[in-house]
């Protein structure tokens, strides 16, 4: 980008930031005309991904900062407008809005309540920060029309981020993510209103304690056998960690309704946007988790249960025979909350004929082998649980399929239907007592994890990412993507590719015959995946809220049954240097790009 068109670009949004913080960083750029730093800024626009908005804060149009917040929103006031003319005529149009513990979100959330309630939108603002899939129950409950969270969820402290939902408390899909980013793009005016005015005309509505008190009631709702947590509840220890985010209100109140002995992490209890004891406050990366495993250790707990900032993602460890916790991953705790699940309720007989479970093309198929054993139909969407929500929306519209799980990979379940977007706190009370019923029959966790592996296969799971961060970045994906898509690939750790899936182009194809296509039913996504002999799944696909490219390795090994005591390690053994040899080459494709 020319040096004259970057400038234009940031007086351009020097003239309109009305927040003097951010406004003055880019005078200070222009100023000292730092060019590097200003490209980076203004380059582009940050666009609605998989998550809605998100990116560094700061100044500049490829910044989250508050005239970027003006815009979306006044865009999404005005889709919405538009997408309901009868509510809009009578004025009957509302939405929520909440925000976690990051920097900047209370005055994100603010000023998106401010201009929905400018626009003639009663906006229902929540008092203080609160979780994400409240969030989505809140919308379901008041019976809005749409919603925002400000979150940027487990990224780093410099990032916060806006995900937009729709009327059925999940995050926008299309048309209405294309719908919203065209009203955006042809803003020329954002309204404004006064909290004052606002307050009093009745279109800004402060909540909080009646929506969570529904909230905490719903996710105890979920549990299948109160009565075993009632009577063993004082046995178990739990050390938890909010990693500085919206969880701790949430997970202490409903565990502890449940007589549940709940240790948090003192040092990780606070909302803190700088999350100063982590470099990321993501549960699926290990140090994050670092200090409630040695609490845990020290205490002699049985479990660890973690959620991110927004309390949407949950992540747990479990003690191994040498008290040493080991941590489990999210396809294997999706695979044991599934488990659970479908064995409660056909144990009930609250198992429908027509239910069905649902993943993400990218999530291991551990979950696919336990819906076979119960009956339950397994569906597959894009990455993302909005594409679950829209799923579960389409068994509402049909009555085809009756909901009983979602889960993805990275540390998402839901469990409920009163929420369509992943949660944390219900995850965290049916994982409570799942640890209890095993407990009841005489296993740990990881013990019965071992034994579904023998009865299931062994299954294992990684993900390998690069960022290609700048200007360059998504050039340098695109290329990736396009080399990868036009030339395919022959083997993978030493194993042949048999069958390469298109999701952008909606085609499978075996690559010895490319001719021969079958049809995908997915939405489009740049997303490939290459179906090695054996049947390990391997899936190439650049993220739509980071600047990195996710490859992801979905491997099953049989294993020799469950009186086999020596073939569970052997496997296990064999399924690492498998899957070793499969990330080699793909570190190989990175590096060479």
């Amino acid at each position: 980008m020319e040096k004259e068109e970057i400038l234009a670009r940031a007086k351009k949004y020097i003239a309109e930031e009305k927040d003097q913080r951010f406004r003055k960083e880019v005078e200070e750029l222009v100023a000292k005309e730092d060019m590097k730093e200003l490209e980076d800024r203004f380059y582009q626009t940050l666009e609605f991904g998989t998550g809605g908005l998100r990116g560094v804060m700061g100044g500049g149009t490829n910044r989250m900062n508050t005239l970027e917040i003006n815009l979306a929103t006044q865009g999404l006031a005005n889709y919405v407008l538009k997408a309901f003319p009868q509510k809009a005529k009578d004025g009957t149009l509302s939405a929520v809005v909440a925000y976690d513990s990051r920097k900047n979100s209370d005055v994100f959330a603010e000023a998106t309540a401010l201009i929905l309630a400018a626009n003639g939108i009663k906006a229902y603002l929540f008092t203080g920060l609160r979780p994400t899939p409240e969030l989505s129950f809140a919308i379901k409950e008041l019976g809005a029309q749409t919603g925002v969270v400000v979150t940027a969820s487990h990224n780093p402290p410099q990032y916060n981020g806006y995900k937009a939902y729709w009327d059925n408390g999940a995050q926008v899909i299309e048309p209405h993510d294309a719908g919203i980013i065209d009203e955006v793009n042809a803003v020329k005016e954002v309204k404004s209103i006064s909290k004052e005015e606002a307050l009093k005309s009745g279109k800004l509505v402060l909540i909080d304690k009646e929506i969570d008190d529904k909230f905490w009631a719903m996710c105890k709702a979920q549990l299948f056998r109160p009565e075993l947590i009632k009577e063993k509840a004082s046995t178990v220890k739990i050390v938890y960690t909010p990693l500085h985010g919206t969880g701790a209100m949430h997970v202490e109140k409903v565990l502890g309704d449940l007589g549940l002995k709940v240790m948090t992490v003192p040092e990780q209890r606070e909302p803190d946007g700088d999350f100063p004891t982590v470099e990321k406050p993501n549960p699926e990366e290990a140090p994050a988790l670092k200090m409630a495993v040695e609490l845990a250790e020290k205490e002699k707990a049985d479990c660890v249960m973690s959620t991110d900032p927004d309390a949407d993602r949950f992540g747990t460890a479990f003690p191994g025979k040498d008290g040493k916790f080991v941590l489990v991953s999210g396809n294997q705790m999706g695979a044991l909350l599934c488990e659970y699940v479908l064995l409660s309720r056909k144990e009930m007989g609250k198992l429908p004929a027509n239910s069905a479970a649902i993943r993400s093309i990218v999530t291991s198929p551990f979950t696919d082998y336990i819906c076979k054993k119960y009956g339950v139909k397994m569906m597959e969407c894009l990455t993302g649980f909005k594409w679950i929500a829209a799923v579960e929306d389409e068994f509402e519209k049909t009555g085809a399929n009756t909901y009983v799980y979602g889960l993805e990979e990275s540390y998402g379940y839901k469990i409920e239907k009163e929420v369509m977007d992943k949660d944390g706190v219900s995850a965290a009370a049916m994982c409570a007592e799942m640890t209890l019923y095993w407990a009841s029959k005489g296993k740990s966790i990881l013990e019965h994890l071992d034994d579904m592996y023998k009865e299931y296969g062994f299954f294992e799971d990684r993900a390998i990412s690069q960022n290609f961060p700048g200007s360059s970045g998504k050039e340098v994906m695109a290329g990736i993507m396009a080399k990868l898509r036009k030339e395919g690939l022959k083997t993978l750790g030493g194993k042949k590719v048999m069958e390469i899936k298109d999701i952008q182009e909606s085609v499978s194809y075996n690559p010895d015959n490319p001719s021969a296509k079958t049809k995908i039913n997915l939405p489009k996504s740049n997303v490939l995946q290459f179906v090695l002999e054996g049947g390990t799944i391997v899936s190439a696909r650049p993220s739509g809220t980071e600047p990195k490219i996710k490859f992801y390795i979905n491997a099953r090994t049989e294993v020799g049954g469950a009186k086999c005591d020596g073939c569970l390690a052997a496997t296990k053994k064999e399924s690492a240097a498998a899957c070793d040899a499969i990330t080699k080459d793909i570190k190989s494709i990175l590096e060479n790009a």
